[in-house]
């Protein structure tokens, strides 16, 4: 004869790994499981385009865009990271002189706010959460666009910068990041 505590217990080691599975999969449905997109990304020098340095998935969440970057090759510390107006990584010629990545424009700002105020804020819809590269020089933490989706992106540059961003519209205060040190062109 079973006693009722045994029950109990008995009971609860069957339904409580049933309720964990339903509570993993509810939360996987709400997680993208593959990117939908793929951006190769490579360094940026006057010239063009160099050495590839890996690739940025890109898939849509609930809460926004979702980048996924595995980049090696990256110089450490915390890098402006945007969404460019133009789809080309090119190099172009400003005041005489070619400049790495020229050709991708501005930071993607649709409205014409004319502002950096971050990825929460109400200005440019590029300017993404910045872009961390360990000390080995690879960037693998994700960050997410609350404001942007795959659509928007599409035929747009994935622009990371050579120093850090402070969403200030003051160069000279490292609004924008910098220098462009690698880009990819997000496909059609």
């Amino acid at each position: 004869m079973i006693r009722p505590l045994t029950s109990a217990l008995i009971l609860s080691a069957l339904l409580v790994p049933a309720a964990a599975q339903a509570e993993e999969h509810k939360h996987a449905e709400a997680m993208p499981m593959e990117a939908a997109v793929s951006v190769e990304l490579h360094l940026l020098t006057a010239e063009g385009s160099g050495d590839a340095v890996g690739a940025v998935g890109l898939t849509d969440t609930p809460y926004g865009l979702l980048l996924t970057p595995n980049l090696s090759q990256l110089e450490a510390g915390i890098h402006g990271f945007h969404i460019h107006a133009n789809g080309s990584c090119d190099p172009a010629e400003k005041e005489g002189k070619m400049v790495a990545g020229l050709a991708a424009g501005g930071h993607f700002d649709p409205t014409e706010t004319g502002k950096h105020e971050g990825p929460y804020g109400e200005g440019h819809l590029g300017d993404l959460p910045p872009l961390v590269v360990d000390s080995e020089g690879h960037a693998v933490l994700p960050v997410l666009a609350p404001r942007l989706k795959i659509a928007d992106v599409k035929g747009k540059a994935l622009m990371v910068h050579a120093s850090g961003d402070n969403y200030s519209d003051e160069p000279k205060k490292l609004g924008g990041g910098g220098a462009r040190a690698a880009c990819g062109v997000i496909p059609e």
